[in-house]
């Protein structure tokens, strides 16, 4: 069965162990003679040979898995051509949304250093490596062939050369049978995937960041509003109107939104701090970040529930992983006989074992199935809820408008007070903030079904 390389330190350590066993087995003799009875690598096409993969097991006698998960979608798991935008770099100090991705590929050091690994993969010239293990191969049966000549055979040093020769071999039959370079495939899609995950990390900064700096604008319009407030209640209260307490709870509540507003203040520079070190920028606290983009009623529109799920699905690395996971289990299984074993293999214990990978591998990639499914469902749900409240915080804000539209005509005309038009003011500002509240979470919920669909990706 196919053993799959599930991270890069496996990949890169067998690269390594290869090149320098490769600099060991040069400096054997090239002189010494190769018997036609030491183990040497055989021509192409010859049978079978130590340490050769197995041929192909029967035909699945279960059920096929499905192959929607893990479809061919090109080496960056899923990305499709788009139109290339004119970059436009951000002045020192700021970021927008639109130029966050290429600075993370640019800046992030997580990024970078998971994009060299990657790199590592991509640049292996498996014909080359090929032939640098068949030369090794060649290189270790010509000192075998020495020590027989020797009489040392039978002797540590021979067991351990006959060793080196069997796991040099193993890597030269992963290449030529081309597991090497699905294992490595497989490698460098997972890690791609990691880097997007980083990469949708530092976009969820961003949109957390823009949520908070304009619930930072609220408290701030609040805080100006209590201090009217206040200067009212000073005046009501030398005049006799109220009591002392009133005065106190007013300015016990203005205390506390004060302190609630540093601390957002101190939130706001911890997490501008974490957008920096994620762009590689200077950590300062202190970036100005610029307005998220809207949502489109295309882009809405172009929301295709079933379509979009298919894309998904062949985008996710973990449903890719746990598909190939059971294909493995499956094949397995049917190795030992599959279901038409358990008549007559029922106490062998290969065979057991075999079956309990087998369901449970076929339990996990059916949950996971399930939950991908349900995931991307109520992200698509919280796209549309987004959207319905959206529109009644619009029409709200069309009210508030009109509101403060009358407020302005009748303190012009001397029947309104100046801290009421400001009361209406700032009920206006407030119907506002929970418009732009509003466009921002349906951006955050449309560009987290982006991702799900067009990475495979689900936080």
């Amino acid at each position: 069965m196919k053993q799959r390389t599930t991270a890069l330190l496996l990949a890169a350590t067998l690269v390594l162990s290869l090149l320098a066993t490769a600099a060991l087995a040069a400096e054997g003799d090239p002189d010494v003679p190769v018997s036609s009875a030491v183990q040497t690598e055989p021509a192409e096409g010859s049978g079978t040979s130590a340490g050769e993969p197995k041929t192909q097991g029967e035909t699945a006698q279960n059920e096929d898995v499905s192959e929607t998960a893990g479809a061919d979608t090109g080496e960056d798991g899923g990305e499709t051509d788009t139109p290339v935008e004119e970059y436009i770099p951000d002045p020192v100090g700021s970021i927008t949304f639109g130029n966050l991705n290429r600075r993370m590929h640019e800046g992030n050091l997580q990024v970078l250093s998971i994009q060299e690994n990657i790199d590592i993969l991509e640049e292996i010239d498996y014909d080359d490596l090929k032939e640098d293990l068949r030369i090794q191969l060649n290189d270790i049966a010509k000192m075998q062939w020495m020590m027989v000549q020797m009489g040392q055979t039978g002797t540590l040093a021979y067991e351990k050369m006959d060793q080196a020769y069997d796991a040099v071999r193993e890597q030269f039959d992963a290449i030529k049978d081309g597991d090497m370079q699905e294992d490595n495939a497989d490698t460098v899609r997972q890690l791609k995937n990691l880097q997007n995950q980083i990469i949708m990390a530092g976009e969820a900064t961003y949109i957390a960041l823009a949520a908070m700096e304009l619930q930072e604008d609220g408290l701030e319009r609040q805080l100006a509003a209590l201090d009217r407030q206040l200067t009212e209640l000073d005046l009501r209260y030398e005049l006799g109107h109220i009591s002392s307490l009133t005065v106190k709870q007013a300015q016990s509540g203005r205390a506390a939104l004060s302190s609630g507003l540093s601390t957002l203040g101190m939130n706001l520079n911890t997490y501008k701090g974490q957008l920096e070190l994620l762009i590689g920028a200077d950590i300062t606290g202190k970036i100005s970040l610029g307005a998220l983009p809207g949502v489109s009623q295309e882009d809405l529109n172009a929301m295709d529930l079933e379509k979009d799920l298919e894309t998904a699905r062949e985008n996710s690395w973990d449903l890719y992983q746990a598909t190939e996971d059971y294909k493995d289990a499956l094949e397995e299984y049917n190795d030992h006989g599959g279901d038409y074993g358990q008549t007559y293999k029922a106490n062998d214990r290969s065979y057991t074992q075999a079956r309990h990978t087998y369901y449970s591998a076929k339990y996990t990639y059916d949950n996971t199935m399930q939950n991908f499914e349900l995931g991307l469902r109520n992200l698509y749900l919280k796209v549309k809820d987004c959207q319905q409240i959206l529109s009644a915080s619009r029409t709200a804000l069309a009210v508030e408008e009109d509101n403060y539209a009358a407020a302005q005509l009748k303190q012009s005309q001397g029947t309104l007070s100046q801290n009421k038009l400001l009361e209406a003011e700032d009920k206006l500002k407030e119907a506002k903030e929970k418009v732009a509240g509003a466009e921002n979470d349906l951006f955050s919920a449309w560009n987290t079904y982006r991702w799900a669909v067009d990475y495979g990706i689900m936080n």
